[in-house]
């Protein structure tokens, strides 16, 4: 067996990529390793292989900000057919039920989509990436299994009905924006709110806006974000330390205190709450740092 291939030596940051539909998160995740040369990348948040939209994916040590990026509020622009159920809650899934939604008026509509607000116990769908004793509920599912899943807590902080259409005589069309917390499942509301109505609802497409501080505006295409970030600059591509300071509040050090986190040891509190970007005068992300009483304590290291 050949030896494994040391990775290229290049710099560490964050993706914000364009997913196109068909691909898999893997999928892009795989893109952008083969453009890079390195095999250290990672994403925060999975997109159905039918979703487009921002991704956020972290190269090198930057792979260590994604749990906490994982973690924050997104944004989604969707658009949900009532009248149909499908077996996914969204249109790649067999149609499972058919009931006629043209009785529906406009206000029925949006009434049961803002139902669809606040905190939630949502049910995710059985074909979702949840595990089940370790193993994949869409596994399971694709094995033959009945999958029934337990709520989860997620919150829905808006959902604005931009237009409501009606494709066919008996199909309703809502296009929506929906900001939430992250493990909210979009195609949830729309099976959700079709149920509260009686006639069933789907998914037909879902794109994600942004991915907390990350918006579409400065997403791009895998391997042009790849291409930024080999260059040093560009659209796509967020330098470790410009991608720490947009989640956290940036804390200045000294060299000193730099040299100090960078072994590990604790430096004097701030008396500020939370996560910090702790930055040394050059410029370099040193480490997320935590007061812990009278000191703060290096939660994530990012070695020079």
């Amino acid at each position: 067996m050949s030896p494994r291939r040391p990775d290229a030596d290049v710099p560490p940051g964050l993706l914000v990529v364009d997913k196109q539909p068909g691909m898999t998160s893997h999928d892009v995740v795989a893109r952008a390793r083969r453009a890079l040369s390195v095999r250290k990348v990672g994403h925060a948040g999975t997109l159905d292989p039918m979703a487009t939209g921002v991704l956020v994916l972290g190269v090198g040590t930057a792979t260590r900000l994604l749990g906490h990026l994982a973690g924050d509020d997104k944004a989604y622009a969707a658009t949900v057919r009532f009248g149909q159920t499908t077996v996914t809650d969204d249109r790649e899934g067999e149609v499972l039920t058919t009931t006629p939604a043209g009785g529906l008026t406009d206000e029925q509509v949006r009434a049961a989509l803002a139902e669809q607000t606040g905190p939630l116990q949502q049910v995710p769908s059985s074909v979702s990436a949840v595990k089940v004793g370790g193993v994949r509920s869409y596994d399971r599912v694709r094995a033959g299994e009945q999958v029934e899943l337990a709520p989860r807590s997620v919150t829905v902080h808006s959902l604005a009905v931009l237009d409501v259409r009606r494709p066919a005589p008996d199909l309703v069309d809502a296009d929506v924006e929906v900001v939430c917390s992250t493990g909210t499942y979009i195609r949830a509301i729309a099976r959700d709110a079709g149920a509260a109505l009686g006639v069933g609802g789907h998914l037909t497409a879902l794109r994600r806006t942004r991915s907390g501080p990350f918006d579409q505006a400065v997403a791009c295409p895998v391997e042009d974000a790849a291409a930024a970030l080999l260059a040093g600059a560009g659209p796509g591509f967020v330098p470790l330390t410009a991608a720490a300071t947009a989640v956290f509040p940036e804390r200045r050090v000294t060299a000193e205190e730099a040299v100090d986190l960078g072994h590990g040891k604790r430096v004097v509190a701030t008396g500020a709450p939370g996560l910090h970007a702790a930055v040394d005068p050059a410029g370099r992300l040193v480490a997320l740092v935590e007061d812990a009483g009278r000191t703060a304590r290096v939660s994530v290291g990012f070695p020079a």
